[in-house]
């Protein structure tokens, strides 16, 4: 008997696996396709101080072994969430929840971690520095280690739950991100987010997307995930939420040697509704085909 259960800054979650920010909306929809309590946690929709529209269209295309998105941060702003989304993310799930938050300013982050301190469903707060889809705050606060340190002293000083920092691989160094925002008080990282790409129209010789560039998700990204998780574990002694790319339970394990206690599933829940709860369920057999009891053993495994 394998044992999935995982712990995140003292939060213990039954297993490793949380579908990402921006592929899970609030739950709803996938709801209908499963039973959302066999998830370790769910990371709700990017959440904003006033509500967002998000980009113009069209802001998403297809590429070979993934997506490009450039949605924007659509979202209803953060009262609304904690007035009418909470509530029915806790019909639907019945653990502890991870709040993604944006912002275009330090004291906008603060904020929001204000606001999201007295939600006790919100076991994690999950501070998105890397979105590269918007066009102020975000990703600049990620690509500069003290910008990156800022907001992360800024947000611990708002709430007394754990704080994890998405950052971004749209950086020279990602070891260098996380050790500021290590010495600035993180509680944990999650990375990576998209990678920046672009395609181009053949018939209108113009970008596909409307914002130009977007975020590049999927099985391509992988690869990259891995190493920076492999990097920003050498670096930091912080718990590491991995993400990008992740489409089985093999990939999980990967990601987990590679140093993350639990990942992120993004792209892979839009191709298949169902994909977190196959991974899950597939994950003991891959376990003991590793000769692991328990999954956590597996963390930072590759390293010598």
């Amino acid at each position: 008997m394998v044992n999935l259960g995982v712990t995140l800054a003292g939060v213990a979650l039954k297993n490793p696996v949380i579908p990402a920010s921006g592929a899970f909306g609030y739950g709803r929809e996938f709801a209908e396709v499963y039973d959302l309590d066999i998830l370790g946690s769910f990371s709700f929709k990017g959440t904003t101080a006033q509500a967002r529209f998000g980009n113009p269209q069209p802001r998403i295309a297809e590429t070979a072994c993934g997506m490009l998105n450039a949605v924007g941060l659509q979202n209803p702003g953060i009262d609304a969430v904690i007035a009418e989304e909470l509530p029915n993310i806790a019909k639907l799930f019945h653990g502890p929840v991870i709040a993604n938050i944006g912002g275009n300013t330090v004291e906008e982050y603060a904020e929001n971690c204000r606001k999201l301190d007295a939600c006790p469903q919100v076991g994690i707060i999950e501070v998105n520095i890397s979105c590269p889809n918007v066009h102020c705050g975000g990703k600049n606060f990620g690509s500069d280690s003290k910008s990156a340190a800022e907001v992360t002293a800024a947000v611990k000083a708002a709430t007394k739950k754990p704080v994890f920092l998405k950052l971004s691989p749209n950086v020279t160094d990602i070891a260098e991100i996380a050790k500021a925002c290590a010495d600035a008080g993180a509680d944990g990282l999650c990375l990576i987010n998209t990678l920046l790409g672009m395609r181009i129209d053949l018939k209108t010789k113009r970008p596909l997307l409307a914002n130009r560039t977007g975020g590049l998700s999927g099985p391509a990204v992988f690869p990259v995930a891995l190493r920076m998780v492999w990097d920003v574990y050498e670096a930091v002694k912080l718990p590491i939420i991995g993400c990008g790319g992740i489409s089985s339970a093999e990939d999980v394990c990967e990601m987990m040697l590679a140093g993350a206690s639990a990942v992120e599933i993004g792209a892979a829940n839009l191709k298949n509704p169902a994909a977190c709860k196959t991974i899950i369920e597939k994950l003991p057999a891959v376990c003991e085909r590793l000769g692991v009891t328990e999954i956590s053993q597996l963390t930072g495994g590759a390293h010598a």
